[in-house]
């Protein structure tokens, strides 16, 4: 593989069947400084449609480094494929141009590099109408990409540059804090690993890159340890210093979906339960776009953008409003906007082909307007019923600080479904909790809830689902911090199937041992069919369980000193738990 990396820059860019353009710059208006890109284009005097990435990952690094490459669609694999984004061999085929930016501060663009900031937004601003005015252009530009190139999407799009037209951000978080940052006000541990390894590897100015077969070296040549430090703003450490929405550093990364009236598909995951999935559902319920889909996958993270199917969606999308050719009712009404497909049966874990067996169908509208919205009450026997219980107090605990080695939870099974039941949309839990010390311990002043929701067979075995690394997963997952559980209900986002909570610093209640607190937890959207015999599992835990894979939450935070001791949900008559499930009829 390292020979075959470094054959890589060393090829005759006349020989691809596409016009290839290495570290072509662009001058940026916003700010002082430059970005660079790579364009691929057809070999065609046609003005052409562009297509844009723009992101940290170094342009010029292959695919191939990525274990999942091997199982990638072959008709997307060439000299210049790269880790979630378009082809350049399969796009340019097809009439069009593809640009792949480097980020500010990453890969051959010079600066500071502070991912999902105003400064790098501000910059993708320039990228995007820079493409639209270029003469091989068509004036038309779309965005497409996972991940990273999904999500940056949705705050550049609230910008409304010149020339945007089309948008298809796959698997990408759109609420910076809420998706990515802190799940319920509790710091996800995904960003260490992330930004260590996919990000600071390929700082600007970061030596013995070609070396280690991670792109080439900078242009310019190496930066000494001090610059790169200043150069450098590290994702993980920002968020552990930072706990609330309204502290600079988030409200500067902040932006309104309503602002998007781009012509939007948004492309889910619904096996992404701990990262990506809100994202996509919630930037396609609030955008503002007169057409806008939805579109839910299955799968693991990157294979399924890359399939005959979803690719050839893809591209009837943007032939629709980047070359006004609409053959697939993208602008004339005929198409719906949302494309589900439901969940049934045991098919196991990484298996696209047994996935297959999934079926699809198009509705009007997200969420459901049918949508029953069903109340399963928790018991202090650990039943879920659709009743209200009778009890005049009780209280079951479980103790605080658990973990996927430890795992400290409570949970509460349904009755083995009478018969087929469709669950498909948003579920909220309403908790009654409270907190007491340890014998000779700290006083606690916090406490933080983490949900599941499990799907098991009749014959008592857990059914799994294919998570974006392809780990088994759980249906879905919510959590909340207790001390951030205030709720705005005045906000016009606010909903009954959907909590809004602002996270500022003013809103943190106390949390005192003994104390019961009623708290409302949003739990991220999902689609199941729960077949006759088959039945639901209900977990409450003090701590991250089975499912989470590489996207846990951080433990740093989560101090002894603060959290340490039992956790307890109350009940009686006036402390009444519940989760609230979508039963679609």
């Amino acid at each position: 593989m390292p020979n075959r990396i470094r054959d890589l820059y060393k090829v005759d860019p006349t020989s691809f069947p596409y016009l290839y353009e290495e570290n072509v710059t662009i001058t940026l208006k916003s700010l002082q400084g430059l970005v660079r890109c790579n364009i691929y284009r057809p070999k065609s005097e046609n003005k052409v449609p562009v297509l844009v990435t723009y992101g940290p990952y170094g342009k010029d690094i292959p695919y191939e480094h990525a274990k999942s490459f091997a199982d990638i669609n072959p008709k997307h694999k060439s000299a210049h494929s790269s880790w979630e984004t378009p082809d350049p061999a399969f796009w340019t085929a097809h009439g069009y141009a593809v640009l792949r930016a480097d980020e500010v501060g990453s890969g051959q663009s010079p600066g500071v590099l502070d991912t999902m900031s105003k400064s790098t937004t501000d910059a993708f601003v320039d990228v995007i109408e820079w493409a639209a005015e270029q003469t091989w252009s068509n004036g038309k530009v779309g965005l497409v990409g996972i991940s990273y190139f999904g999500g940056s999407q949705w705050r550049v799009a609230a910008r409304q540059p010149k020339g945007l037209a089309a948008m298809i951000p796959c698997d990408g978080m759109a609420d910076y804090y809420r998706d990515r940052c802190r799940h319920g006000g509790i710091l996800t541990g995904f960003l260490k690993w992330w930004f260590s390894n996919s990000v600071a590897s390929n700082q600007y100015g970061l030596p013995g890159k070609s070396k280690r077969n991670w792109g080439p070296d900078t242009i310019e040549g190496d930066l000494d340890a001090k610059e790169l430090a200043e150069n450098l703003r590290d994702q993980a450490v920002d968020n552990s210093q930072h706990f609330f929405r309204n502290d600079p550093y988030y409200a500067s990364r902040d932006y309104n979906l309503e602002d998007i009236v781009t012509p939007l598909l948004s492309l889910g995951n619904w096996g992404s339960i701990m990262i990506h999935l809100r994202g996509n559902y919630e930037g396609f319920r609030l955008a503002s776009s007169e057409k806008k889909f939805l579109r839910m996958n299955v799968g693991r993270h990157d294979v399924p953008f890359y399939e005959d199917e979803t690719v050839q969606v893809q591209l009837s999308f943007l032939d629709a409003f980047l070359k006004e050719q609409d053959k697939g009712g993208w602008t004339d009404g005929t198409r719906p906007p949302v494309d589900l497909i439901l969940r049934r049966g045991n098919v196991g874990v990484n298996n696209p082909e047994a996935e297959k067996a999934f079926q699809r169908r198009f509705e009007t509208e997200w969420p459901l307007a049918r949508t029953q919205y069903t109340k399963y009450y928790l018991t202090p026997q650990g039943n879920l019923i659709t009743t209200i219980p009778s009890i005049h107090y009780n209280r079951l605990s479980y103790p605080a600080l658990g973990n996927v080695e430890d795992p400290q939870f409570v949970h509460f099974s349904s009755y083995p479904f009478s018969q087929d039941t469709e669950i498909t949309g948003y579920i909220t839990a309403h908790l009654n909790i409270s907190v007491t010390p340890l014998p000779g311990g700290p006083v606690p002043t916090d406490i933080d809830l983490f949900l599941t929701l499990r799907h098991f067979g009749p014959n008592g075995k857990e059914i799994h689902y294919t998570g974006i690394t392809g780990e088994p997963v759980p249906l879905c997952k919510g959590w909340q911090r207790v001390s951030l559980r205030k709720i705005n209900d005045k906000h016009p986002r606010h909903k009954e199937w959907l909590p809004y909570r602002d996270y500022f610093s003013s809103d943190v209640l106390p949390v005192i041992p003994g104390e019961v607190y009623p708290v409302d937890v949003e739990v991220w959207a999902t689609t199941v069919m729960v077949e006759k015999g088959e039945y639901l599992v209900f977990e409450v835990s003090s701590g991250d369980t089975q499912g989470g894979g590489l996207f846990n939450h951080d433990l740093n935070e989560r101090s002894y000193e603060r959290f340490a001791g039992n956790n307890h949900i109350h009940f009686s008559s006036e402390f009444i738990n519940s989760i609230t499930l979508p039963v679609i009829p």
